[in-house]
């Protein structure tokens, strides 16, 4: 398929079109850097952060228990 074939059936204008993959063209070093790990990253530290929120739960459930077990 041709490049005006493909704006015209997107809805753009084919210059528009020509114009983007040129300057795609041009950058091909720069586009689209990196390791693909945000998503790895995040999910690293969503999982750091429920084992510290698991950890503080279970400590609060022991305090709770140890003072329920003190008090009169």
């Amino acid at each position: 398929m041709s490049c005006r074939q493909i704006a015209l059936d997107i809805g753009i204008n084919p210059n528009l079109l020509n114009r983007w993959k040129r300057e795609a063209e041009q950058s091909q070093d720069k586009a689209f850097q990196g390791s693909g790990s945000p998503r790895d990253e995040e999910m690293a530290r969503l999982k750091r952060e429920l084992a510290k929120v698991k950890k503080e739960r279970d400590f609060l459930r022991e305090a709770a228990t140890f003072f329920a077990k003190e008090l009169p």
